[in-house]
């Protein structure tokens, strides 16, 4: 271990008396009392008068054009064909820009879509919805009702979707609002005409107050609800411990449970995998996640019947679904269905049938055979198997092709593979012979009709780019064949200069021997002189990887003022599947801190630029590492920018949803004095340091990464150090998770962080 995080330990232990006041500082747990938001408003008045109201400087500007620029690509998702015209797509995007702050779901035809101009009709305006209802809605998607699910009377047999559940947040929290809405009419259900007689339920819709909530259609008339049912209905991590079947018309409150998990897990999930156009089975699979990583699931065939509800006289004289199986597979495993197959994907080794598969591979089998024989007895096929460079990171699924996404020392790959219906044997059928430092991703326009795909491919200096084409004319050479003959669907104009930039990837040695990958995104005329801004950005956490993308926000606001921007691929991310996660686990977090502290290193010890002109930024677990920074290595960084943070480890765990981060950090109650002290920032404020300027940011309405972690964090410093470091602090009250719930606040937020960066390492230049 280095000597800077080996010292983490030591400090810990020397700040006893100043940790002894930290229950201090709980009142600002409280989100919403007057003293907390009197903290944070002061706060706010404070920062800007330091470091200037960010609506007054022209990168706003620049900002704002890029979020809300018409030219941006409107992706967007088939869901189901034209009311009255079978044969035609209708494709859905929520779109934002200056008209539309809030955003507008908005549809138009497929053969519209794909020209230069499509034109769209408006389905839902959230802008006024907001202004009507007197809330400041956000928007949190949609769940369609399937048309295999869906009445054939009211689907125009099946070709059309016609309800929606709209998930809506007050100010842009992750717990939602839930009112089903009519396609057709463009009404909310409650908002339709009485059907009288005929259809007393026609306007009777399904609505949910504001919870945590999971939702689906099991049919036209029967939802599947996980919520907050009151008293002992929610997991210790503040998500839904039970399933009810919610029927049209009836209460929710009298709605049979059809699944329950337990206080401790993370949470449950209900979910119907319709593989039959695919001629494979039709499931209902119930999962309690145990952890973070963690899940047992249990799974039941189904009849087409089965899905309408108990009392529905369609289910006359069909016989009740068998019992539920538990899958026995590794509790850190994924299944996924696909026809009469199911995949497993391992985090960890798994001995079985006289074999062992490594973590990482994707495998998969015969799901009857599994049932049946059991899993010593099934066969096993490989579909990806990783090395020593080599993860995978995802897959897509169309009709009849598995396309994996795999990278290759951070680079990107795509393999495609048919399912062959006759063996029932997954077929390597082509893709990438060779890596490329690109993002090129794949996903199906409608995998229940055929094996149409859009495309996407970009890197840090290249734009997105959408196309549509058939994955049987891109086998070969996938990501150059898109790009040389899939149709041009939209293009993203640059949003910067990058025509003088270039990207490099570099390795750094952590402390430990093991080479660390990064990316450096910067001028081909950069002089290694030291001088240069550079910005260090990370997160190592939740085997969630870093791959190349386009940078356009980091472009505006550093390439184009000649800085540099670097992205470290550290431990704790999914860069080299989870063996590359896990080794950042819990009591091993260090590594991760040790590996963006090498990056740092080496970046200075290339020349390209010095301590007083290296920045850091991260937010969420990357807010975590930034906090770290601050306290082990302030002599590395001129100034950290740490974003929507967790940083108390102590209370983690009691606070909104941390309880669920615990598989990844560790439970303080057992493990705070053996280990998690060490990477507690908010513990590790030592007022013998000299720390560097630092700008937290954060949003009042974060209902994931509690707001506390950043203000008793930002209090602490301030009354440890008697004022006289250079701490700012500014909290959205709007935002969720993300710390904007609109393009204006992202702009506010984005141009605070990144000229408080720039100014400051601006002045740690050699004059």
């Amino acid at each position: 271990m280095s000597t800077s995080t080996s010292n983490a330990n030591s400090a810990y232990h020397n700040l006893q008396s100043i940790n002894a006041n930290n229950d201090a500082y709980q009142f600002l747990e409280e989100v919403d009392s007057d003293e907390s938001l009197a903290f944070a408003k002061a706060e706010n008045v404070k920062c800007l008068e330091a470091l200037g109201n960010p609506e007054d400087s022209e990168l706003y500007q620049k900002l704002l054009k890029v979020l809300e620029n018409n030219d941006r690509i409107p992706y967007g998702t088939k869901v189901g064909n034209v009311f009255g015209n079978p044969k035609e797509g209708l494709i859905y995007n929520f779109w934002k820009d200056d008209k539309n702050i809030k955003g507008l779901l908005r549809r138009t035809t497929m053969s519209s879509y794909v020209n230069s101009n499509p034109i769209w009709e408006p389905v839902l305006d959230v802008d006024k919805l907001a202004e009507k209802d007197g809330i400041s809605w956000v928007s949190k998607g949609n769940v369609p009702l399937p048309v295999s699910r869906d009445d054939v009377d009211k689907s125009e047999n099946r070709s059309v979707v016609s309800r929606t559940l709209i998930r809506l947040s007050d100010g842009g929290a992750d717990a939602i609002y839930v009112k089903e809405f009519c396609l057709k009419s463009k009404l909310f259900v409650s908002e339709l005409p009485s059907g009288g007689e005929d259809d007393p339920l026609a306007n009777v819709g399904f609505e949910l107050p504001e919870a945590k909530s999971r939702i689906l259609y099991k049919s036209r008339d029967v939802l599947l609800v996980g919520s907050d049912f009151g008293p002992g209905t929610m997991t210790d991590s503040g998500y839904p411990m039970i399933f009810k079947e919610w029927v049209r018309g009836t209460k929710l409150e009298d709605a049979p449970i059809v699944f329950q998990g337990e206080k401790t897990d993370v949470s449950v999930s209900v979910a119907i995998d319709d593989e039959r156009y695919r001629n494979g089975h039709l499931l209902e699979t119930h999962t309690r996640s145990t952890s973070f990583y963690t899940s047992r699931v249990r799974v039941r065939k189904l009849r087409p019947e089965h899905l309408y509800a108990v009392n529905d006289p369609r289910r006359k004289d069909i016989p009740e679904p068998p019992e539920f199986v538990w899958l026995d597979i590794p509790d850190d495993s994924d299944p996924y269905f696909f026809s009469t197959a199911m995949t497993v994907e391992l985090r960890s080794e798994w001995n079985v049938g006289g074999k062992t598969y490594k973590k990482g591979s994707l495998l998969y089998c015969d799901f009857d055979e599994f049932i049946s024989k059991g899993k010593e007895n099934v066969s096993f096929s490989i579909l990806f198997e990783p090395t020593d460079n080599r993860a995978l990171n995802g897959f897509t699924a169309t009709q009849n092709f598995i396309t994996l996404r795999v990278v290759e020392d951070v680079k990107s790959k795509l393999v495609v593979m048919r399912f062959c219906q006759e063996s029932k044997k997954f077929v390597v059928e082509g893709g990438d012979e060779e890596a490329q430092i690109c993002e090129s991703d794949i996903w199906a326009v409608d995998r229940r009709a055929g094996d149409d795909v859009w495309c996407d491919i970009s890197s840090f200096t290249q734009p997105s780019t959408l196309y549509k084409t058939n994955i049987n004319d891109i086998k070969t050479n996938t990501t150059s064949a898109i790009e040389s003959s899939a149709a041009r669907i939209k293009s993203l104009p640059p949003q910067y200069d990058a025509e003088n930039v270039d990207v490099v990837q570099k390795m750094a040695t952590s402390a430990d021997g093991t080479m660390v990958p990064y990316f450096i995104v910067k001028r081909k005329d950069t002089v290694y002189d030291g001088n240069n801004p550079t910005l260090l950005y990370g997160y190592g956490g939740f085997e969630i990887s870093l791959t190349p993308h386009y940078v356009s926000t980091q472009g505006v606001s550093w390439l184009e003022r000649g800085g540099v921007y670097v992205e470290a691929n550290i431990r704790g991310g999914g860069e080299y599947g989870p063996r590359w996660h896990q080794a950042a686990l819990k009591e091993n977090r260090m590594k991760a801190y040790e590996d963006f502290i090498a990056v740092g290193e080496d970046l200075c010890k290339s020349g390209i630029c010095k301590p007083s002109t290296l920045g850091a930024r991260g937010g969420s677990n990357g807010g975590l590492l930034m906090g770290m920074m601050l306290v082990l290595r302030p002599d590395l960084f001129g100034a950290i920018h740490c974003a929507v943070p967790l940083l108390d480890m102590k209370r983690f765990h009691l606070l909104l949803a941390g309880a669920s981060w615990m598989a990844e950090y560790g439970n303080p109650d057992e493990d705070f004095e053996n280990y998690l002290h060490k990477y507690s920032p908010f513990h590790l404020i030592d007022p013998e340091k000299d720390y560097s300027p630092f700008l937290v940011t954060t949003s009042t309405r974060d209902d994931r990464v509690h707001p506390a972690h950043a203000r008793k964090m930002v209090k602490k410093l301030q009354d440890v150090g008697k004022g006289l470091w250079p701490v700012y602090y500014y909290e959205n009250i709007e935002g969720g998770h993300g710390g904007a719930s609109n393009s204006k606040q992202q702009a506010f937020m984005l141009t605070l962080a990144y000229n408080f960066l720039w100014n400051t390492l601006s002045n740690g230049r050699s004059n």
